[in-house]
């Protein structure tokens, strides 16, 4: 019996990185403390995220005992069922919101998008190894019109927080592969000047979103309202906070999307300063974490996917918490790990898992 527990306990923790496990655990952890909180002390709200959490973690153990060489195969597939999926979006999606994003598959609906989050940076990798050392400006011309496509099947959703995001983890593996600085800041210089040319293409949402993020008071009840709130209860938390349960912009209902979007505001304002600087402790640890597993993979496949998962964590939880904070514009990116929501939990913990595989199938490099 005892050495069936071993066998067991041995298979589970297999090519699973503890550091980066426990680190992905706090954070969750604090996310359905907060989650609690936020919903009122929901416990159906709280068991159905434990129950997300539990799932992605499966997600989490198998894909961290996939080889990379698998990733490798299902790389274009998973890219073309992607993208086959995000058309069934636009030719059949469920309208939620105003925004067609769903897709119903009978007894539940994904979001397609998502798994974009991961086909992206997968298929770019798997491109340009196979490009190997011989990678030529025409192939990061490819590599881009590769982004494009799924950038803007998603923008027309309209969904331009996701599609930045897919489009960042692109670029990342653009940098990663060797991009040249100067090519990176002609296109930076490039888009800045087709602002004007693309704004009146936004929908009108857009532009406000835009626009209060530079004036709030221009619409305090309207788009400005949740910049206003968030800002509010980010500075009354203070240096400690009002502790756990006791916000009052949250238990008031003055903060919307609290238990979502906004959630960062709920633990700044109930856990002050110091929690804020314990998350992002805890944020840095993952993505360093992540730095680490990218330095010491073995091929260039490995190295640009590693790369891109560990910048994707750092994008989300960056442009989270400038939005939630008021110094970005309102987007709609959850908090990574904590923000309610199964589809994006079980995305990110696929990330962890595969960041585990590279690591676990790493090449030892005699000195």
């Amino acid at each position: 019996m005892t050495n069936l527990i071993k066998t067991v306990a041995g298979l589970l923790v297999r090519r699973i990185d503890g550091f980066l496990l426990g680190t992905a655990l706090a954070i969750a952890g604090l996310g359905l403390l907060v989650l609690y909180s936020a919903t009122d002390a929901s416990a159906a709200r709280v068991s159905g995220q434990a129950l997300n959490l539990v799932f992605a973690l499966a997600v989490m153990w198998v894909a961290a005992n996939v080889t990379p060489q698998h990733y490798m195969r299902w790389a274009v597939p998973l890219f073309a069922v992607g993208v086959l999926l995000l058309i069934g979006v636009a030719l059949f999606g469920t309208v939620v919101n105003g925004s067609r994003r769903w897709l119903s598959l009978g007894v539940t609906r994904i979001q397609p998008s998502e798994m974009m989050k991961i086909a992206v940076p997968l298929l770019l990798a798997w491109y340009f190894n196979r490009q190997g050392a011989t990678i030529r400006l025409v192939d990061f011309a490819v590599a881009a019109v590769l982004i494009l496509i799924p950038v803007g099947l998603i923008a027309r959703q309209p969904d331009l927080g996701t599609a930045l995001l897919i489009a960042a983890s692109g670029f990342f593996v653009l940098y990663l592969a060797g991009l040249n600085w100067k090519i990176i800041v002609a296109a930076a210089l490039a888009l800045a000047a087709l602002v004007p040319v693309v704004w009146p293409y936004l929908h009108e949402y857009q532009h406000e979103r835009v626009l209060v993020l530079f004036d709030p008071l221009r619409d305090p009840l309207g788009r400005g309202y949740h910049i206003i709130q968030s800002t509010i209860a980010l500075g009354s938390g203070g240096v400690l906070g009002k502790g756990w349960m006791n916000g009052t912009q949250t238990h008031l209902d003055f903060l919307p999307e609290r238990h979502t979007d906004f959630i960062f505001a709920v633990y700044g304002e109930e856990f002050g300063l110091l929690g804020g600087i314990i998350l992002l402790a805890l944020y840095l640890m993952l993505i360093a974490r992540g730095f680490v597993i990218t330095a010491s993979a073995s091929t260039l496949f490995t190295r640009l996917l590693a790369g891109a998962i560990t910048l994707m964590f750092f994008i989300y939880a960056f442009v989270n918490m400038g939005m939630v904070s008021g110094i970005l514009p309102v987007v709609g990116i959850p908090l990574p790990l904590m923000s309610y929501g199964g589809t994006a939990l079980v995305t990110l913990f696929l990330g962890l898992g595969i960041l585990m595989s590279i690591h676990a199938n790493r090449k030892l490099v005699k000195t």
